[in-house]
């Protein structure tokens, strides 16, 4: 029996034990500003990862989660040369977008064949999943190269502390898989847009609005022409939308408005687009519409787009035929979502994203989890795995 058999054999097996894993997951809190949660799911996964027998180090995070490396040297990585020697690296992130106490009012729970629950298919089904791939490449051998886990803790909210230990993977990775949920078609993403997460605070002054109207300068009435100007960046034809999602403001109903804040959600798919428009943000925001307001933009976060080069294109068709072989037909699909598979992808190495276990209603209470999924998913990137160098990766 090969060992890839031994291997695809044993996942066959694991299903139980993998909800098991996934239960305690969903159970423990874990939104992405909740560090003592996010890391408590890590406590997680190094349990299982050290008890497997895999070395695991930790990259600490000052206000979010920690980054958690799970290692499986190759014997013989000290003379290989090339892309041999680089790390094929299994991602995905711990955090997710609910807030503190929802475990305990949704707890994970089964009904007919789905799993429900916080973060159940985004991303602690694609957590679960890598895992017990590399537990088996510890058990039975046969990797091409040295693996790597990479475990991440504030995704949802841009990688604010875990981009640069994306980057810093990605520059010695032979190729990455990231595990965010399959697609509820069963297809995985091979595209994905940038997005850039900013906040334009305005200045006004404040006056009654009935006894000393003309003596105000309206925030708010500033915030309401920016608003216009910004959605008019949007352009759908070159993929490009920009969307002001929060706003607050003003002092009373009766006081011309002293402040606002605007929030801004850009999205595009073609990198050199990012430039420009940031660039015409700035200016709308420099112009002042209603003279005497003063505006500034500040950049929060943002995310890279997912682009497929050659490398990535191969990548795809391998991992397209191990799916096959695990019963699955799968396609590639372009998303409008962001994740952290763009930062490695921008490094140059070869990425497909969205290989996890298939969900869909993402973010919301209705989250689910297609738990036949688990164990194929987990056979195709072990495949996968196994065929990166007759694919000439």
């Amino acid at each position: 029996m090969s060992t890839e058999t031994e291997i695809t054999n044993w996942l066959a097996t694991q299903q139980q034990a993998m909800l098991d894993s996934l239960q305690a997951m969903v159970n423990t809190d874990g939104g992405s500003y909740d560090k003592a949660g996010v890391d408590a799911v890590g406590a997680i996964v190094k349990e299982f990862c050290e008890g497997h027998g895999l070395a695991v180090e930790t990259v600490r995070g000052e206000k979010f989660g920690d980054c958690i490396r799970a290692i499986l040297p190759h014997e013989g990585t000290a003379r290989a040369r090339g892309n041999h020697a680089q790390n094929i690296v299994l991602m995905g992130h711990r955090d997710t977008v609910f807030p503190k106490g929802e475990p305990e009012r949704r707890p994970f729970t089964i009904r007919d064949g789905r799993a429900y629950g916080p973060g159940v298919a985004d991303m602690k089904a694609g957590l679960v999943m890598n895992m017990f791939v590399l537990a088996a490449f510890k058990k039975f051998g046969g990797a091409p190269g040295p693996m790597v886990g990479l475990f991440t803790g504030d995704e949802e909210i841009g990688s604010p502390e875990g981009r640069a230990v994306i980057e810093e993977e990605a520059r010695g990775a032979r190729v990455v898989f990231n595990s965010e949920p399959g697609r509820p078609s069963g297809g995985v993403v091979t595209g994905r847009k940038g997005g850039v997460f900013s906040i334009f605070e305005i200045e006004g002054k404040a006056a009654h609005s009935g006894g000393n109207f003309t003596a105000g300068i309206s925030a708010i009435g500033e915030l309401a022409h920016k608003i216009v100007a910004i959605h008019a960046l949007t352009d759908l034809e070159r993929g490009i939308t920009l969307n002001v999602g929060l706003v607050s403001g003003g002092q009373s109903v009766n006081t011309v408005a002293p402040s606002a804040v605007g929030q801004i959600d850009l999205r595009y798919v073609n990198p050199a687009d990012r430039d420009e428009i940031v660039a015409k943000l700035h200016e709308i925001v420099a112009t002042s519409y209603v003279p005497g307001t003063k505006a500034k933009l500040t950049i929060k976060g943002e995310f890279l787009p997912l682009t497929q080069d050659a490398a990535a294109a191969k990548l795809f068709e391998l991992y397209k035929g191990a799916a096959a072989d695990a019963g699955l037909d799968v396609k590639g699909e372009f998303s409008g979502g962001c994740a952290d598979s763009g930062f490695t992808a921008a490094q140059g190495a070869p990425t497909i994203c969205a290989v996890g276990p298939v969900g869909g209603l993402a973010h919301s209470p209705e989250e689910y989890l297609e738990i036949a999924s688990l164990v194929p998913r987990a056979q195709a990137l072990a495949r996968s795995v196994f065929r990166l160098e007759q694919a000439g990766l």
